[in-house]
């Protein structure tokens, strides 16, 4: 069992991973602006915060092995580029500063795939909060996803068949894969996998890791079903 304290808790990917922790067994604290506490799932602390400040939600981290960050500017955008670092990048800087205070052991970031050709902004910001992330000493697991298909978030579909192309190319097959769209079930069970297997060290998971490992899920799940012919034979 893990303790998770968890920033961004109710927005599209946080309150998926928060349900998902806590019906595994994990003591789940989840992150909230005053109003928006009806929207943490179901079996979560709910703790009542400012996620561009640190203090103001520190002493419900003190306790917790886990921090997994997932603050950001909803459907990033070239234009958005002043809020990538007013909410993204300060929000980091939040919660590492929270994070080494309560002395967590282990830090989870999603940040976003790259180099790429796009959003230069977002990817600046990004990359200077993995560097926050390393440099505070934690064991930490930094996820690089660049789109995540759900609900809402879906326009993206219209772009398979030209990754497809790209990934037939050689000179663009590496980067057809590692900017890749995965599915919010996929960025969750990554996620999970990082809360229960903290590294040893930093570890950074890229689009093909992330998606391999939901793949691997659903196989082992497949395979402890109990077999209906068996059981009919029986």
């Amino acid at each position: 069992m893990r303790r998770v304290f968890i920033t961004g808790a109710t927005g599209y990917m946080g309150r998926e991973l928060s349900a998902r922790l806590a019906a595994r067994g994990h003591v789940v604290r989840a992150l909230a602006r005053r109003g928006s506490e009806h929207r943490t799932a179901a079996g979560c602390e709910t703790v009542i915060g400012d996620a561009l400040d640190g203090a103001s939600y520190t002493a419900s981290v003190l306790g917790c092995d886990t921090l997994v960050h997932l603050v950001g500017v909803a459907h990033p955008a070239p234009s958005k580029a002043a809020q990538f670092r007013e909410v993204d990048l300060r929000s980091v800087r939040a919660a590492v500063a929270a994070a080494s205070d309560s002395r967590v052991e282990s830090f989870v970031y999603v940040s976003v795939a790259h180099p790429a050709p796009v959003m230069k902004a977002y990817i600046a910001a990004r990359v200077e909060a993995e560097e926050l992330v390393r440099a505070a000493g934690f064991r930490a697991t930094i996820l690089r996803p660049w789109y995540v298909l759900g609900p809402g978030h879906r326009w993206p579909l219209l772009l398979v068949p030209v990754y497809r192309l790209l990934e037939m190319a050689p000179s663009t097959r590496e980067a057809a894969k590692r900017l890749a769209l995965v599915t919010l079930p996929q960025i969750v069970e990554a996620l999970v996998h990082a809360v229960e297997n903290p590294p040893s060290g930093v570890r950074v998971m890229e689009v093909p890791e992330i998606r391999r490992l939901r793949q691997e899920t659903g196989k082992r799940e497949t395979r402890q079903l109990p077999n209906p012919i068996s059981g009919l034979d029986a």
